[in-house]
């Protein structure tokens, strides 16, 4: 075990190295040949023991792994210290240049001695310590990361990532260094990475190449200020007097000036800052001679108004990313954890027997809580320690299989070597613990669960005095706490604390949660404390599960997620038998415990069904799945493979199972349509999370609004998501939702090229056209049909798509409510030598001759690079075809094909075809120039041969109504049970008609072949795969088609609906049709393969409309 402070303080000769370390190092390592670097070692420390110089360095060394660095190589100032190589020379040197000279050499000297060494487990003898280059294995830091606050547990998040794609990628030396194609100087870069990802051993392994000459020579000073060490500081400083704290060289300077020197500031570990760092409202700060608070100090470093010319460098965990507002920071970037490759690299290194390695990988993948796991490289070295020592007697254990046997097993394992260490007494069976061992462990746990609750992983003297531990004694426990001195001019200064890893943490948190219960009835999250024995008796031990469940869901970032699984885990009675001697045996009957979980399950199970979040709900199917209660999942699983799931219907709880299974998967989901699932607006919003994992995502008509967008940004923004296709079409987002979705567009870790936002209720392109002018904004083909943008929306859009940055090349703006007013905006994209436009579809909006020849001045232009232009519905006519054809003639173009249908082209475009250019028209008549949807319009009549018995036909066979039965012949395309009646006319193309309704009754089309005789779901509109249809029922619609369908939020409707099918395209789509608006109902999508027949069910009467 090994509760661990995570920076090491002290002399040369007195330096304690954290446990974590193998944790992170392990992470990031490469452990090859221990033996051949053990003479190495030993020269380093008794270099380290003959060395007078005091170690007054902070360097937290357990938290994390490794990331990479670079210090960039633009030009600064060139300053009478440096010579033209940026070293600095002793020619003709200034006094105050020498100092900073032997300043630069004495740091690296001592940098070199600090860092060369890691410690790997227990101990700070120097029996355990390694090289640092004999460990370190080099991981990549990923350009970009989720300004998004993420509200998972951030194990969870590494969870669902599929590292399928190549990243854009800095390796360790460049992490400085501007990208090709980013011009701008990098100041302040931010890096994150969940715990145990590696983020304070990469700091190190910065500070060490630079120490040794090997990488950023053009750096003269190199400055480390943790900021767990930096919260100790209380009194004011000047930023000379600070730096002077931490590195007593410089005290024979009284300041240098921005350029004199190149400089680097690492600040590590953002997440354990307990500073205000008030940003907005600290007082500014331009001298370094200038006393104030640290905090001050550090928001003025940060922000560049002192020494703006720095170099800054901050660590971070996820969730603390934000206090540094974006403006600050130059690039923001993510250490990602170990690949499949890196895993088994690392246990292949770690293990020395080869059959051991292969043993343990193969343990570690046939169990999925471990596997994924194991992305952190801290994780890797838990594994590695407990399975290791469990496999060489596996025929006497039980390998762990779960997260809480494994932690189970690392916290025996490393108090017998704790015990070992220090030469105490030893238990023969390593199960059993000694009074002392059980006394200190349990006080840890206290520590950490009053810890976690406040949100806190670094701890000091008072708090551990809080829970009755002697830090003495808590040394002992280096791999689960180290103790870190801060030495300066020969006196040491405050401990800090910490555990190896936030897991440990949550995981002591749960065994004190546990043994308050079994111990002494107590349920550590109940705010009042009783003394009522009568009421303790009737404590259940499903009563605290409840207790702990309801709080982990009032969590936002989902920070005790990890701790419930461990919690409900221990409660099993075969994990507790593990730690028989830990805790308290109450003498509790195997039955009682077994009702005790049933009813926690019982409990889990309701909360699924009632929880709105889909991250707490997938952490609950987690601690399921620690309890052994996999029913639900495996029904879930069991209709999968089936192919059954499709056709059923799925309530929200068994939604939220599939998606727990479809998240889990190895696989990458190639398409992931969401109406193939049937279910409830509930249902689909509990699916949503599964869109980071598949690379095309269909989820259009759900019904999702702007709340689910929150879902939506995130998976954008999710490293390593295959995705690359969305499209939310038809579901009311508006304008609120598309500005949280940009959040995620403008993300570096976003990858989508194709986004379809059709009919999405926007009126406004303005964030939109921002995101597309970022650099980060991937967006190649880009589909807004069928909003309400009108002109003044595509007069913003525009504004984008003239961008240099902007990556559009495909756009669709069909039915978008355009006049030729907008036709100069579009016509000035196609003229910028920015534009990347080669498709441009305007199809369905009334631009007329006036707009098209505005645009015809676009495409004559020797910059426009448009091959594929939609015109059809546009109402053109011979003057604005004659534009075309004259800025075909005048200039080169790329233009290929150029789609006039459903205009009144007359034979104009005769004169076009002398062009390479491809000419779809159609000769439709004066009636194509109707405005809107009517210039689409077609004459339907009912087909008496088709209408049920019981429906009669009137009006020219234009209206039909429900009465009495009717002497009709037999037919063989006579519905015989379904009160259902087809038009004569088999439409393709795009049509349009009108009707008006009376009462109950469905609006459909269908192919011919569909059953006119079953009493069933074969021959109702819109229950199988021929047809589609839109009912009215109890005043409201239903969008039906298979076993699908869609509730359509009641509205103040008329009895009017419209209906336009646009067949090639594989539209079907319904508008409320009342005296002065059109309001769309909804739209199918679907690809039609045979004529569609309208149709109707009737529960009074029907007819069919003339369209003026």
């Amino acid at each position: 075990m090994s509760f661990s402070g995570e920076r090491e303080r002290g002399t040369a000769s007195k330096r304690r190295y954290s446990g974590t370390e193998e944790a992170t190092t392990a992470s990031i390592r490469s452990i090859s040949g221990e033996k051949n670097i053990k003479s190495e070692v030993a020269r380093v420390c008794k270099e380290r023991a003959e060395s007078l110089a005091p170690s007054c360095l902070s360097m937290k060394s357990d938290r994390s792994m490794s990331l990479p660095e670079y210090f960039r190589k633009t030009d600064f100032p060139t300053t009478q210290c440096m010579d033209n190589g940026g070293e600095f020379t002793m020619k003709s040197m200034p006094t105050k240049c020498q100092t900073i000279l032997r300043v630069h050499q004495e740091m690296k000297t001592e940098l070199k001695q600090k860092f060369q060494l890691m410690c790997e487990g227990i101990g700070h003898h120097g029996n355990f310590q390694t090289l640092f280059k004999g460990i370190y294995t080099e991981l990549y830091i990923t350009e970009g990361g989720s300004g998004w606050v993420n509200n998972e547990h951030e194990l969870r998040q590494t969870e669902f990532k599929r590292q399928t794609t190549q990243e854009t990628s800095i390796k360790c030396n460049n992490i400085f260094k501007p990208l090709p194609g980013q011009n701008k100087p990098i100041r302040t870069v931010l890096t994150k990475g969940i715990a145990g990802i590696g983020k304070t051993v990469s700091v190190q392994k910065v500070i060490l190449d630079w120490a040794e000459g090997t990488a950023n020579q053009d750096v003269n000073l190199m400055f480390l200020l943790p900021f767990r060490d930096l919260n100790l500081k209380k009194d004011q400083y000047s930023l000379m007097q600070l730096l002077t704290y931490y590195y007593p060289g410089l005290k024979e300077i009284d300041s240098f000036e921005d350029g004199e020197t190149k400089t680097v500031f690492i600040f590590d570990g953002l997440d354990e800052c307990r500073l205000p760092l008030d940003f907005k409202n600290n007082k500014k700060c331009y001298d370094v001679t200038q006393s104030t608070s640290v905090d001050v100090l550090l928001t003025n470093l940060i922000k560049g108004n002192l020494l703006p010319s720095a170099l800054v460098w901050i660590t971070t965990r996820p969730a603390a990313a934000n206090q540094v507002p974006p403006e600050c920071v130059d690039r923001l970037t993510e250490i990602q954890g170990f690949n499949e490759r890196q895993k088994e690299e690392y246990f292949r290194k770690k293990v020395i027997d080869d059959i051991l390695a292969n043993e343990i990988i193969k343990h570690i993948k046939s169990s999925r809580s471990l596997h994924i796991m194991c992305h952190i490289p801290v994780f890797c070295w838990i594994s590695a320690i407990v399975l290791e020592e469990m496999l060489k007697e596996a025929e006497n254990n039980e390998i762990p299989k779960t997260l809480t046997q494994m932690y189970e097993h690392f916290l025996l394992i490393q108090t017998c070597m704790k015990n070992k260490e220090y030469n105490k007494p030893t238990k023969t069976n390593p199960n059993e613990l000694s009074q002392s061992d059980k006394q200190m462990i349990l006080k840890l746990a206290e520590l950490a669960f009053q810890q976690l609750l406040k949100g806190n992983l670094i701890f000091y003297e008072e708090d551990l005095r809080e829970c009755g531990i002697n830090v003495t004694e808590a040394s002992e426990y280096s791999a689960i706490c180290t103790e870190i001195f801060k030495e300066v001019s020969g006196l040491y200064q405050d401990k800090v604390f910490s555990f190896v890893h936030l897991s440990i943490q949550e995981f002591l948190a749960a065994v004190h949660a546990l043994e308050s219960f079994l111990g002494e009835k107590e349920n550590v999250f109940s705010t009042t404390s009783d003394d009522d024995n009568k009421v303790r008796e009737l404590f259940k031990l499903s009563d605290l599960h409840e207790s702990a469940v309801n709080q982990a869901l009032k969590s936002e970032n989902g920070h005790l997620d990890l701790f419930l699984c461990f919690l409900l885990g221990l409660s099993l009675e075969s994990n507790q038998n593990l730690l028989q001697t830990l805790l308290t045996q109450t003498g509790r009957t195997k039955q009682s415990n077994e009702e005790s979980v049933k009813r926690t399950i019982e409990y889990l199970t309701d909360k699924i069904k009632k929880e709105s979040s889909p991250e707490r709900i997938i952490n609950l199917f987690h601690c399921l799945n620690e309890l052994n209660a996999n029913s639900l999942v495996n029904k879930m699983q069991t209709s999968l493979r089936s192919g059954t799931i499709s056709g059923t219907w799925l309530q929200p709880h068994q939604c939220s199972a599939l998606a727990y299974l479809l998240l889990i998967s190895e696989e990458v989901l190639v398409d992931f349509d969401l109406k193939m699932y049937n279910t409830s607006e509930e249902g689909y919003q509990r699916l949503l999370p599964v869109v980071k994992t598949c690379k095309k995502a269909l989820l259009y008509g759900c019904n999702l609004t702007y709340k689910s967008c929150e879902t939506l940004a995130s998976a954008l923004q999710t490293a390593n998501s295959p995705l690359r296709e969305l499209d939310v079409s038809y579901n009311h987002l508006g304008d609120r939702g598309v500005e949280v979705l940009c959040a995620g567009l403008t993300s570096p870790l976003c990858k989508i090229h194709t986004l379809v936002l059709a009919g999405c209720d926007l009126k406004s392109c303005e964030m939109l056209a921002s995101a597309l002018q970022t650099s980060n904004c991937p967006v190649r083909d880009l589909d807004l049909s069928y909003n309400h943008l009108e002109d003044r929306g595509v007069k913003l859009l525009c504004a984008g798509l003239t961008s240099s940055l902007c990556n559009i090349q495909k756009i669709v703006l069909g039915h978008c409510g355009l006049t030729e007013g907008c036709c100069s905006d579009i016509a000035s994209v196609l003229r910028s030598p920015n534009s990347q436009l080669e498709q441009l579809d305007l199809k369905n909006n009334d631009l007329k001759d006036s707009g098209v020849t505005l645009l015809s001045a676009g495409l004559e232009d020797p910059n426009c690079k448009l091959h594929t232009l939609g015109l059809s519905g546009c109402l053109v006519t011979e003057e604005g075809c004659a534009s075309l054809a004259s800025a075909l003639q005048s200039n080169p173009s790329h233009l290929r094909e150029l789609d006039l249908r459903y205009n009144h082209p007359g034979h104009s475009e005769v004169k076009m075809y002398r062009r390479p250019t491809n000419i779809i028209t159609d000769h439709g008549g004066e009636f194509r120039l109707k405005s809107g949807l009517r210039k689409y319009a077609c004459v339907l009549k009912l087909d008496p041969n088709t209408a049920h018995r019981n429906l009669s036909l009137s009006e020219g066979n234009r209206t039909v109504t429900e009465g009495e039965k009717k002497p009709y012949p037999d037919h063989p395309e006579r519905f015989e049970y379904c009160y259902q009646v087809l038009c004569r006319e088999g439409l393709t193309g795009r049509c349009y008609w009108e009707v008006m309704r009376t009462g109950e009754a469905g609006i459909a089309v269908t192919y011919k072949g569909i059953n006119r005789k079953e009493n069933g779901e074969g021959s109702r509109f819109g229950y199988n795969n021929k047809s589609w249809c839109l009912d009215y029922c109890s005043n409201s619609y239903t969008a039906r088609h298979n076993v699908n369908f869609t509730m359509i939020p009641v509205l103040s409707w008329s009895n009017k609906v419209g209906v336009y099918l646009d067949w090639p395209a594989g539209t079907l789509s319904f508008y409320n049709i009342s005296s002065d608006t059109v309001t769309h109902i909804y739209t199918f999508h679907s690809t039609f393969t045979e004529p569609l027949y309208p149709g109707f069910w009737v529960n009074s009467s029907v007819s069919l409309c003339q369209v003026e």
